[in-house]
């Protein structure tokens, strides 16, 4: 399954955009601590894994800020022409307290405080993530693969692993040769040789070397997640979840990896080095995209100091999804971001005035939709912004530059119809495509859009997938976007 560029958009940008965006989408490879161009391997498509949230509890505006960050390499990506096809998964078993294979997993741990059954205390928290993620609008994956259904595949994985002489197996775990990889510690920059092992590794005896990582953990009798394995009742290492799901999906070879700066050690170091394990490529993965963290009022953001927010705090407070968004998009992921209540008041403020600008300029434009060259030149920039590393600061910088430029001209009585036209044009389809935080007017569902929504509800009823991915596109291409929900489909006018 994949998501494709909203046809309405596509439509009316593919003079201005396809022409140079091929050729100019620039992205910070954390590989290569640089630049570069980017190239897909499949021209035209883009794959795609994301880390997702960990479900043990409500996912903060931490976790969200990475979350928004995908979600706008996405719609830039299909802004520029490309298909993207996203995974994100959904760990819900492995993740244990502590980086070095120790401490308890995390699910098991709230099901013990909560006196819950631990799969329940899953699925309720990806629910919750479910719900917000869709409070930010952030466009759901096209696959979202939980690790406790990947349980065979990843037995298979170990096996491969043990057979390649890059792991072993000690009473009932499994363990990686790391210093068999000899490039462990390209993309962090913590090579073996220079990794302070005391630091950052307890030692644990049934280990070659202290810097080896499990695979596969044994479980004892009171541990309620666990799988029968050929060494034993255990259950998945968090790095084998990971590379497990994102082969399997996209294949040996895909082009972007993203997720927060803290997983680049050693989660997905581990994982390139499981990858190499099994498929013999040093590098399956052509891009790894790492946000920065998020400060709170000026702080590092902690579960473990309390000094936290999830969405639905800040909703709580009377703060809007579309106004959680705005903020965690207006900063350039590749920089540490400050959010505060200040920036949130700002963030609802520019809010309403693309709001109102949008009702401005479409009253002077009146019935007039004729493209005008008025807004090209603010287009241009703001897709270089884009285009460059995913530079939201810099495109935001133009829209509200137009934004300003066409209300002195209204003043000034200079600005004619079809120049309010383009800049109408320019919020509902530029802007949108990648920000989405206005509400734009609607209206009654047209009865072609039901028709489809209900053959396609039926589609998804006989699992018939080939035809239900066929009417989402046909229902796209007429301005709607569906989602798919817990409770059955939603609308959502583009």
């Amino acid at each position: 399954m994949t998501l494709v560029v909203y046809s309405q958009v596509h439509k009316f940008l593919s003079s201005q955009v396809l022409s140079m965006s091929l050729l100019t989408i620039r992205l910070h490879n954390t590989l290569s601590r640089t630049k570069e161009v980017f190239t897909p391997i499949e021209p035209g498509k883009v794959s795609m894994y994301c880390c997702g949230p960990t479900v043990y509890d409500f996912a903060h505006i931490g976790n969200f800020r990475t979350f928004v960050f995908n979600d706008l390499l996405v719609r830039t990506l299909e802004y520029a022409g490309y298909e993207v096809t996203k995974v994100m998964n959904i760990t819900d078993v492995g993740h244990l307290t502590s980086d070095a294979d120790e401490g308890e997993d995390k699910i098991l741990k709230k099901a013990r405080m909560e006196k819950k059954d631990p799969f329940a205390i899953a699925r309720f928290f990806e629910e919750a993530y479910v719900e917000d993620e869709q409070k930010l609008r952030i466009k759901p994956p096209a696959a979202r693969p939980r690790a406790t259904e990947w349980i065979k595949q990843q037995i298979i994985f170990v096996e491969q692993l043990i057979e390649k002489g890059f792991a072993y197996a000690v009473n009932g775990s499994v363990y990686f040769r790391t210093h068999k990889c000899g490039h462990y510690g390209k993309l962090s920059g913590n090579t073996l040789k220079d990794l302070d092992m005391g630091a950052r590794i307890e030692l644990n005896d049934e280990k070659e070397d202290p810097l080896d990582f499990v695979v596969w953990k044994a479980a004892n009798e009171n541990h309620l997640m666990q799988w029968d394995s050929p060494w034993g009742k255990g259950f998945p290492g968090w790095h084998l979840e990971c590379s497990v799901m994102s082969t399997e999906i996209l294949g040996e070879r895909f082009d972007i990896h993203t997720g927060g700066e803290d997983l680049t050690f050693p989660h997905h170091e581990c994982e390139i080095a499981q990858n190499y394990g099994c498929t013999g490529l040093e590098n399956n993965i052509n891009y790894w995209l790492h946000g920065r963290f998020l400060l709170l009022e000026g702080e590092k953001m902690s579960k473990s100091k309390g000094n936290f927010y999830t969405i639905r705090d800040l909703m709580e407070e009377g703060w809007k999804g579309t106004e959680i968004r705005y903020l965690l998009a207006s900063g350039y992921y590749q920089s540490q971001f400050n959010f505060t209540r200040k920036g949130l008041e700002q963030a609802r403020a520019s809010i309403a005035r693309l709001q109102e600008a949008v009702r401005v300029f479409s009253q002077i434009a009146g019935g007039n939709i004729q493209p005008s060259i008025f807004n090209i030149q603010y287009r241009e920039r703001y897709q270089a912004a884009l285009f460059d590393d995913i530079n939201t600061p810099e495109a935001l910088a133009v829209v509200f530059e137009l934004v300003g430029e066409g209300m002195k001209r209204r003043d000034e009585g200079t600005l004619t119809e079809e120049e309010a036209a383009g800049i109408v044009q320019f919020l509902e389809q530029d802007f949108q495509a990648i920000f989405d935080v206005l509400d734009l007017e609607g209206g009654a569902i047209p009865e072609a859009i039901n028709v489809l929504l209900q053959q396609r509800e039926e589609a998804r009823k006989n699992k018939d997938w080939a035809a239900s991915d066929s009417l989402r596109d046909e229902i796209k291409a007429l301005g709607y976007e569906v989602l798919d929900e817990s409770g059955g489909q939603s609308l959502r006018k583009r």
